[in-house]
Formats: structure tokens, sequence, C-alpha cells
């Protein structure tokens, strides 16, 4: 079979501005950076993530694609698909037991060819551990490894690359995260003048600042760059996890802006701004240009909510 060329070229995506009364009030312009809309399948900040792997691991003639995730991984659903389109062999090592109905995320995968591997949470845990290591290399290798997330040291590049095509007339640019490799990305890749905020989507975050350090200087997990900040309040319980006052503002905000979001991420991130700026954590005249990083494959989670987003 004739490898296909990996061309990523993602659609020409909108910022799209975010009119509330109470934002005039308060002299703040929001925007939202519609990366919802740069691909169907390889979505968001997944494909700046994965363009520049699956060009390396091309090039160094693997056919196998390894990589991490959980049941409703948005880094699970885009790579499956990368493997499908551009014929990689895709395999998933899945956090947890295999459960009796797959997820929706895990059905596509599984649809898309993603060979699925379950693993214990305590050996995921662990998974970096050398004697795991060992047993995956065994079973699974020749194989190009992306870690959990896709954050590596060439997707935090690519982020950074994508940063400086973003619209210089923003004071803060504000993303979810996860494994903070967007936001790592975003960090590097724009000047000192532009105030990066991250807002975690995980219980327990905190660890997120070293991540994120170690990413920007690898080897330091220290600060040493003082322009980005995360605020850790607005996880709603942990990953994937949602509550119904998320929900409703999800709805809500669709209804007045007709931009679909999810809770996972980037519902969120938007919640997180709306408070934010309530409470004027901004300074006043502040320009907050919000990345939408995809992953509207996570609505399927929660089909109540799309449901109502329908």
């Amino acid at each position: 079979m004739t490898r296909k060329d990996i061309h990523l070229t993602n659609n020409q995506t909108p910022v799209q501005k975010i009119d509330e009364p109470f934002f005039k009030d308060l002299s703040i312009r929001l925007s939202i950076k519609r990366e919802d809309l740069n691909d169907n399948e390889i979505q968001g900040n997944k494909w700046l993530k994965l363009k520049s792997n699956l060009e390396q691991a091309k090039q160094q003639g693997y056919k196998n694609l390894l990589t991490f995730g959980g049941c409703y991984s948005n880094h699970i659903y885009a790579t499956a698909a990368a493997g499908k389109r551009f014929d990689f062999n895709t395999i998933g090592i899945i956090r947890g037991p295999e459960p009796k109905k797959l997820s929706p995320t895990l059905n596509f995968a599984l649809q898309a060819g993603m060979q699925l591997h379950f693993i214990n949470r305590l050996d995921y845990r662990n998974i970096h551990n050398a004697e795991i290591q060992k047993k995956l290399i065994k079973r699974f290798l020749p194989a190009y490894i992306i870690p959990e997330g896709g954050s590596n040291q060439l997707a935090i590049d690519s982020c950074a690359d994508y940063a400086k095509t973003l619209p210089t007339d923003y004071d803060v640019i504000s993303c979810a995260c996860g494994t903070g490799g967007t936001l790592a990305g975003l960090i590097k890749g724009s000047d000192n003048s532009k105030k990066i905020l991250g807002i975690p989507v995980l219980k327990g975050a905190d660890f997120l600042f070293g991540e994120i350090s170690n990413f920007i200087n690898p080897g330091s997990s220290t600060n040493e760059v003082n322009n980005w900040t995360l605020n850790t309040d607005y996880h709603f319980g942990g990953y994937a996890k949602s509550s119904a006052e998320l929900e409703d503002f999800i709805v809500e905000f669709y209804h007045t802006h007709g931009i679909k979001l999810e809770p996972v991420y980037t519902g969120k991130m938007m919640y997180a701004l709306y408070d934010l700026i309530k409470k004027d954590y901004f300074k006043k005249d502040s320009r907050i240009l919000a990345i939408h990083s995809g992953g509207m494959q996570g609505l399927d989670g929660f089909p109540e909510l799309k449901k109502r987003l329908e």
C-alpha cells in the first residue's frame, strides 16, 4: 500500500466576537478563535499537536502509532481518525478495565481501526515505569509513541507556531488545560506583553504548574516565564465531570452566540472567563481571546445536553 502524504492543512478559522451587556459595563472585549472548525475529526488543538508527530512518524518509517487515553479522550479519537486517514495502524492504551459497553469515543476509534488495549488504573498511573514500558515495547513495538494528550516537544512547538499566527490586538489569551501542552505552546509562541491564562479541567491540577514550566524549559520545573498562570477553580469536580449549572451555561451560550461548547474542556473555559469578568479579575479595557480547542465529540458522552443543543 502506498503511504499517503501527511497533508494536514487546516481550514481557515474565524475569530468571533462575544457580546454581552455586562462586558460593556466593564469595558471588556472577549472573542473566541474557532478552532472547532479546523477539521471535522482531527479537530482543534489535536490537529495542532498531531501534525508534526505524524510527519515525523512517516519520515522515520513507522507504520504503527501507539498512544494513551481514557474512554472519552479527544486525543484517542483524533489519533484513530488520523491513522485511518493517513494509513497508520493505531494502538490505544486505554485507562481502566474494558467496559461492557464502549463509549462513543472508543466505538469511533474501533471503527477507525484502532486496536484498544485496556490496562488497570494503577498501571496506567505508572505508565512511564520501566517495567510497564518494557511490556508495552515487547507487545506493540515497533511503534511511534505519542504521549497521553499528544503533549510532547513536537506538539508544543507546533502550538507555539500557531500562537504566532493569532491576532495581535489582545491582552489575554486563554485556553482549557488537560495535560498543559497547548498552553505551553501558547506561552512559548506569544510575546511577553500577552498574558496567558489556562483553565485546568482536572481536579487537583496544581501539578500542572511544574509540568508546563518543564514543557516551556525542558529540564526545569521552575517558572522562568512570568506572563502566564492557571486558575484551578473551574474543574466542576474533575475531568469529564459536569453540573446542571455548567450545562445550563453551555445551552444559553449556544442560543445567544451560535457556538457549541462541550462540558469537558471548552464549556469550563468559557464559564470561567464569564465568571472572572464578573469578579473584576481582568483589568479594565482588557481584550481577551479564548481558544476554542474543539473536542466536540465529547458531547456524545452527554446525550441529554447534546439534545438541548440541537
